[in-house]
């Protein structure tokens, strides 16, 4: 008998435990609903913003054009993090986006259903109750328990390159410069022609003084003298650098691929586009 009672004292202590944290989970779901209800109301987005059935809301600002985006498409995409009293967590990067299947996108969890309704060249505003952004735990500057708005971006472009590419383009259209795409997808300015004999292949010695930036004239890198081969520089350069001699002076504008890739490098982002102004010192063979 003492232990039928032990037993029992022990499973209503559990189940009464279990209850607490339902009810504070309920608790939780029930403010940020408050919230995101009195932020539309102050917004006037009644009858704008749409309720998913699994607690986000969203407004589809533009569609996109083309196919419903499917799971198994890859999809390139960027977006900004912000509270309800606008609080900027995250910026939108124009230097970087992010880039896998839709099927792959974890985080935050609502961007993937999203996705589904809408098609390429997409914009949608997305409110996120807390336990759909990051929950108790916050992350980084954004605190704990924090509603999160947040415009989320959908490139119409389905390739890492073809975006980089059209980067490039949208660049050199906007500074009025003038350059030549060699067949690697590097765009290159020739802003002094070389004067010297010596041919450059992987295994000549150069010097080089070079700046390196994003495309929004974020230097991430300079070096006045700087001595090294073929092999040991990112493709963008091995590839173009091979058609010039000492005394030149270029500017290659590189796409990601070429330069630092997905991973990005330091201050680099990933899926960045490089823009280095180039001069050749010396070449030894």
């Amino acid at each position: 008998m003492r232990k039928t009672t032990l037993y029992l004292a022990t499973f209503f202590g559990v189940l009464i435990l279990f209850s607490s944290c339902k009810k504070e989970y309920e608790s939780i779901e029930s403010i940020d609903e408050a919230k995101i209800k009195a932020y539309i109301a102050q917004n006037n987005l009644d009858g704008i913003m749409k309720r998913d059935d699994s607690g986000f809301y969203y407004q589809i600002v533009s569609e996109g054009t083309g196919d419903l985006l499917k799971n198994t498409d890859s999809v390139l995409y960027d977006f900004d993090i912000k509270s309800l009293s606008g609080t900027v967590y995250q910026a939108i990067n124009t230097n970087t986006n992010n880039a896998t299947y839709v099927g792959y996108v974890t985080s935050p969890a609502a961007f993937r259903p999203v996705m589904l309704k809408v098609k390429r060249g997409a914009k949608v505003k997305v409110i996120l109750p807390s336990y759909l952004a990051f929950g108790k735990n916050g992350n980084g500057n954004i605190p704990s328990n924090e509603v999160i708005l947040s415009d989320l971006n959908i490139y119409t472009e389905k390739s890492q390159q073809q975006l980089d590419d059209n980067r490039i383009q949208a660049f050199l259209t906007a500074k009025g410069i003038t350059a030549t795409k060699h067949p690697s997808g590097v765009y290159y300015q020739v802003i002094t022609p070389g004067t010297g004999t010596d041919v450059i292949d992987q295994h000549s010695t150069v010097v080089y003084k070079y700046t390196g930036r994003t495309l929004d004239g974020t230097q991430f890198d300079s070096n006045d003298s700087f001595s090294t081969t073929l092999l040991s520089v990112i493709p963008g350069w091995e590839k173009v650098l091979p058609l010039f001699t000492a005394g030149a002076k270029v500017r290659l504008f590189i796409p990601s691929n070429l330069g630092y890739g997905v991973l990005g490098s330091g201050s680099i982002p990933p899926n960045a586009v490089l823009d280095f102004t180039i001069e050749i010192t010396s070449v030894t063979n």
